[in-house]
């Protein structure tokens, strides 16, 4: 794969955590030019948490052990991203945001990191949340279906909660 000089993401350092290999190969790929370290496990993601300094990490949807790895990676003060999924649970995008993490990004997307990673450096971590809402409706509202009553709601909640969790 191709990748431009002097990008932002040039040398940085990346723990992605996932148990789909897959994904980690994707992932190790579309950001060929970092030193990338891949977590299949939890024992795997918490020896490199401990063990290394990152740059961002990269996280698989939330469960019981990623919460525990995701409190150990914003306690080292390491950047960190949600992969949602296509059965993306909306209370678990809500809780990332609201434990630090810097932004979520939809796995079928994944073509697109390199691009969206090299954003969020130049803008020193601080993701402008706004015209990405557009975005995350036409995403959410695929796989809620344009006839769920509960997802405008849902969708205004996440945005008046992320909007006072940045204040």
């Amino acid at each position: 794969m191709f990748y431009e000089k002097n990008s932002a993401l040039e040398n940085l350092t990346v723990l992605v955590i996932n148990n789909d290999s897959d994904i980690l190969d994707s992932v190790a790929d579309e950001l060929g030019m970092c030193l990338v370290h891949l977590a299949p496990d939890y024992e795997t993601a918490l020896q490199y948490l401990l063990g290394y300094k990152y740059d961002v990490v990269i996280f698989d949807v939330m469960d019981v052990s990623t919460i525990e790895l995701f409190k150990v990676s914003i306690s080292q003060k390491f950047p960190a991203i949600m992969l949602t999924a296509d059965e993306v649970a909306l209370e678990s995008l809500e809780k990332s945001i609201q434990m630090g993490a810097v932004f979520f990004f939809p796995r079928e997307l994944l073509q697109e990191l390199r691009e969206f990673l090299e954003k969020l450096i130049l803008d020193k971590w601080k993701p402008d949340w706004l015209p990405v809402f557009d975005r995350v409706d036409l995403y959410l509202g695929r796989y809620l279906g344009s006839d769920h009553k509960g997802k405008e709601n849902f969708i205004k909640e996440i945005r008046k909660n992320v909007l006072e969790y940045m204040k």
